[in-house]
């Protein structure tokens, strides 16, 4: 039985807006496997990972500004090139999936997604009645995404059993993981309804 999770201050994902995870799944394998990046599948025509993210800065200004805003801190390399990846693997799904109908997130826009994110997580703090966290929303309205970035977060901390013997620093990945929310909701509300075409050119390749 699947229990709708709602959001007091964020606004549903409308079901046009609703991300697939053949779509991500199909753009890691085109990403080229590198030891600075997080992901697993090698692919055959590889795709250039910082071109990809330079075109990220171009399409999606504010957006990248965020998410570098984040990269930029002193944080751990794997949290780093998790942040990367992730942010590029997102947008991109999201540009091939809409196309012309995902309209550039603007700077407002970004704030109020943030805004909207950190005023859900007090709302929820505040009550012991409210069993869900944070994420539970988001991934009730963007599921794929979020089990995307939950098994990428869980690979870079594989085998990080005990605090005191892990590599990979925790509070870095939480904020790369924060980010990745953010990136998430802003990008779902920017795309535009179009009943014509509201499967996507990726479903139907």
């Amino acid at each position: 039985m699947n229990v709708w999770v709602r959001g007091a201050a964020i606004r549903p994902v409308p079901e046009y807006a609703v991300i697939h995870g053949a779509v991500l799944e199909r753009i890691e394998r085109e990403l080229a496997h590198d030891a600075g990046t997080p992901h697993r599948v090698s692919a055959p025509d590889p795709i250039d990972l910082e071109a990809l993210f330079t075109r990220f800065e171009q399409t999606q200004p504010a957006l990248a500004r965020r998410v570098t805003d984040v990269l930029d801190r002193p944080l751990d390399q794997t949290a780093i090139a998790l942040g990367c990846f992730l942010s590029v693997t997102i947008w991109l799904a999201f540009e091939r999936t809409f196309g012309k109908r995902l309209a550039e997130v603007s700077e407002d826009a970004l704030r109020a997604s943030e805004a909207a994110l950190n005023l859900e997580e007090e709302i929820r703090a505040g009550q012991d009645t409210e069993p869900f966290e944070l994420e539970d929303i988001i991934e009730q309205q963007q599921p794929a995404i979020v089990d995307f970035v939950h098994e990428h977060l869980e690979a870079a901390l594989e085998g990080d059993a005990e605090p005191a013997e892990r590599n990979v620093d925790v509070d870095d990945v939480h904020l790369v993981y924060r980010a990745m929310l953010v990136l998430t909701i802003a990008l779902s509300h920017a795309v535009k309804s179009d009943d014509a075409s509201a499967v996507g050119p990726e479903l139907l390749a």
